[in-house]
């Protein structure tokens, strides 16, 4: 049934999935209405540098869009903020007794801010940043008092800043848990769009429809065959180049998710890159695939082999559309074994030529590939489906019951 104009509209406020299709505007939403919230707050409290409270949120939500990075940099801006109050405040303590001793209430200063400097780099990153800026502006002006002051009003706001930015979070959520499953799936999905599109070189008629036609001197790492192959110049499909430029864009913005994934849904760091190092192989391999297809155009393949491609084309396919639904909406599905076939079935295949027998170890390179992914991903599928968010968890929940299936996923 096609949706209403009504359920397009309210779509991004109910489903997470159209909220990561519309996240860069839901984001642009989110950001300004935090800033008005913040604005508002300063006219209420009236308190002095309430600017402040404003710079932080958008220092906080300006670039970040998902939960778990937003989190992870409000921690870092109130502790930072913190310490370096308190560090402030030691030093402002200490120079009320030191006397004579001036130098070394600035010599304590530099060495502090070395040490805070160190330990940034080495660990603490932008904590230890906040922490000596903080510091220095409690006590980098001759006038103590005030310059302590008005160092707390900032560190107020900041903090008060911070608290609005976590909290706008609530507004339209995007976790970073959900926008690595479903980078992963577009990418899965689009995937299997170019591997169907291998067909388009190979006679059967019964393969998956194909939605991207080759040129014959089109391949994805150069586009054109070598030079000691003569073929006619075509133009590049300019809708595989599209498609290509998509995955590439998608696989590098699961990265930034990957530790706030863990962090959400206590994954480890390790398993999700894995995962991610795995997607980026299956990328590579489709890409030695849809480079090799158009060589075996005009090489023959007997019937029992050509059977055996038909069989790996439709179940190797059907495998990364499965294993993107599951991602996108995991109900009561399972991440199922992605092939039955063996090659040492089909003795056969050693029979053909070079061209023929590399592409079939491609093949199989994919079939082992998408299985380990799979495995990865059944294994670590109730930790996931917990982090994604207690309404969306809800929201699965009651589309199973009203399936009347069973599932192993449990609120």
């Amino acid at each position: 049934m096609k949706p209403t104009i009504w359920q397009r509209f309210t779509a991004p406020l109910i489903e997470p999935y159209a909220r990561y299709q519309h996240a860069d505007v839901l984001h642009a939403i989110r950001l300004g209405s935090a800033v008005l919230i913040a604005l508002v707050v300063n006219e209420f409290t009236n308190l002095p540098h309430g600017e402040w409270t404003t710079i932080t949120v958008f220092v906080i939500l300006g670039l970040l869009q998902y939960q778990g990075a937003i989190y992870t940099k409000a921690k870092e801006r109130i502790l930072g903020t913190i310490l370096g109050v308190g560090v402030g405040l030691s030093f402002l303590w200490l120079i009320q007794d030191i006397g004579g001793w001036l130098w070394l209430y600035y010599a304590l200063i530099g060495i502090i801010s070395g040490i805070i400097g160190y330990v940034a780099v080495k660990q603490l990153g932008y904590i230890g940043l906040l922490t000596g800026i903080t510091m220095l502006m409690i006590v980098s002006s001759p006038d103590h008092t005030n310059i302590a002051q008005d160092g707390l009003y900032r560190a107020f706001n900041i903090l008060l800043g911070a608290g609005v930015a976590v909290a706008a979070t609530l507004i339209l959520p995007l976790k970073s848990t959900l926008m690595w499953r479903f980078l992963l799936a577009s990418n899965l999905e689009t995937c299997s769009n170019l591997y169907a599109g291998v067909g388009n070189h190979i006679d059967a008629e019964v393969l998956v429809p194909k939605p991207f036609k080759f040129s014959k001197a089109t391949s994805l790492s150069s586009l054109t065959y070598p030079a000691s192959r003569s073929v006619p110049d075509t133009p590049v499909n300019k809708s595989l180049v599209k498609a290509l430029q998509k995955i590439n864009k998608r696989l590098l913005a699961v990265r930034p998710h990957i530790a706030a994934t863990a962090s959400e849904s206590g994954i480890d760091k390790e398993t999700l890159e894995t995962i991610q190092r795995t997607h980026r192989n299956i990328i590579g391999t489709i890409d030695l695939l849809l480079s090799a297809a158009p060589r075996l155009a005009n090489i023959e393949i007997d019937d029992e082999n050509h059977i055996l491609l038909i069989h790996y084309q439709h179940e190797l396919t059907q495998a990364m559309q499965h294993m993107a639904a599951v991602l996108r909406s995991p109900n009561d599905e399972v991440f199922r074994p992605i092939t039955r076939i063996t090659v040492s079935e089909y003795p056969s295949v050693e029979n053909l030529g070079f061209e023929w027998q590399g592409y079939f170890w491609l093949t199989q390179t994919l079939q082992v590939q998408l299985q380990g992914l799979s495995d990865l991903l059944q294994e670590t599928k109730l930790q996931w489906f917990a982090a994604s968010g207690l309404r969306y968890q809800r929201r699965e929940q009651r589309r199973i019951e009203h399936k009347g299936s069973e599932t192993d996923l449990h609120l």
